[in-house]
C-alpha cells in the first residue's frame, strides 16, 4: 500500500463545507521547510486532488497551513483586526505508507484538527 495525504474543511459556524480555503503543503527537514504544494478546497471542502499523491509520498514531518482569515474574509465573516485566526498552521508526522487525512473544523474563534480515516 502506498501512502497519500487528504484533507477535508468543515465551517463549523456556518455548519457547511468550506469552499475557497487555499491549502499549503510544507515539507519540514531539520530547520528546512520547502513548499510543496497550494491547493484551493472545493464545494465539498475537500481539494480536488489528493494533497500528497502516492507518486510523491515520503514518510516525515510536513506542515499543512489552513488560510482561514481570508476564507472568513470572503465569507462575511465580521472582520476583526487583527483576526483572532488567519494562519492556522498544523505540523504532523507520517512514519508509515498509509492514508493520512488531516481534516479541518473551522469557526472563527476556534479549531481541532484529528488524524482521519
Amino acid at each position: 500500500m502506498s501512502g497519500y495525504l487528504t484533507t477535508h474543511v468543515l465551517d463549523t459556524a456556518r455548519g457547511c463545507p468550506a469552499a475557497g480555503l487555499k491549502i499549503e503543503l510544507f515539507r519540514i527537514q531539520g530547520e528546512t521547510r520547502t513548499a510543496l504544494k497550494t491547493l484551493t478546497t472545493n464545494a465539498d471542502g475537500r481539494t480536488n486532488e489528493q494533497i500528497l499523491p502516492a507518486e510523491a509520498f515520503e514518510t516525515g514531518t510536513y506542515e499543512l497551513v489552513f488560510h482561514a482569515g481570508d476564507y472568513l474574509d470572503a465569507t462575511g465573516t465580521p472582520p476583526e483586526s487583527p483576526r483572532f485566526l488567519d494562519v492556522i498552521p498544523i505540523r504532523f508526522g507520517m512514519s508509515e505508507a498509509s492514508h493520512y487525512h488531516v481534516p479541518l473544523l473551522l469557526s472563527p474563534f476556534g479549531y481541532s484538527t484529528y488524524r482521519g480515516s
